[in-house]
């Protein structure tokens, strides 16, 4: 018998009944009462505030804006994927525009070296967003693996200003995580960055130096 199941046998065979969850009070985590344009201003503050870029545009002109963000940062080979609508959709607008569109959906063995070199950036859709960090987060796929947010230079994210809850807690809540929980869930709050013994905060020391964060806004919001 493993070390592992013997472990498991011995918490089967306890004595003193079954382990029972303490209960908890999870009040202190949620129950902010934002409202949507309270929740909208409070992500846009906070994640700026790390050097993420947002940019606000509306649902039918979204791959307009998507194209002017690529032109202006000298973008031309863009890593995304092709099921999810947000990059089906950027494929569709982009294909006559001077870059090039590297498929995502790719075992990353196969494609590791051009990933890491040649790639300009990446492009995602999101899950959604929490005002209370200012943070995206994105549940990757095999159509949108994680690496695309994780490599590049320059992540792009596509956010609709409707995804955006108050707290972490709520998004766990809101979308039954318990019931099952993927490989990865992607939380980002900024461009990459990390912090020496000193405590001095650096950006693009790994992973993309810039993230731009497209809000979408449906017609009526606008």
């Amino acid at each position: 018998m493993s070390s592992r199941a013997r472990i498991l046998q011995r918490l089967r065979d306890r004595t003193d009944g079954a382990l029972v969850p303490p209960e908890s009070d999870f009040s202190v985590m949620t129950g902010r009462g934002w409202g949507v344009q309270e929740r909208l201003e409070r992500f846009e503050r906070l994640i700026s505030s790390v050097h993420a870029e947002v940019i606000h545009t509306r649902q039918a002109s979204w791959t307009e804006t998507l194209a002017e963000v690529l032109t202006a940062k000298a973008v031309r080979r863009l890593a995304l994927g092709h099921e999810h609508p947000v990059p089906a959709e950027a494929r569709a607008a982009l294909h006559e525009h001077e870059v090039d569109l590297v498929d995502a959906n790719r075992d990353i063995e196969a494609w590791q070296r051009e990933q890491f070199e040649t790639v300009d950036a990446g492009l995602t859709s999101t899950g959604g967003a929490i005002a209370e960090t200012g943070s995206l987060w994105l549940w990757p796929t095999p159509d949108e693996p994680r690496l695309t947010s994780l490599v590049p230079p320059l992540h792009i994210a596509v956010l609709d200003a409707e995804t955006i809850e108050d707290t972490f807690f709520d998004v766990v809540e809101a979308h039954e995580w318990s019931q099952g929980m993927p490989t990865n869930a992607l939380l980002i709050s900024g461009p990459s960055k990390t912090a020496d013994i000193e405590q001095t905060l650096a950006y693009g020391v790994h992973g993309p130096r810039e993230l731009v964060v497209l809000i979408r806004h449906r017609e009526e919001s606008t």
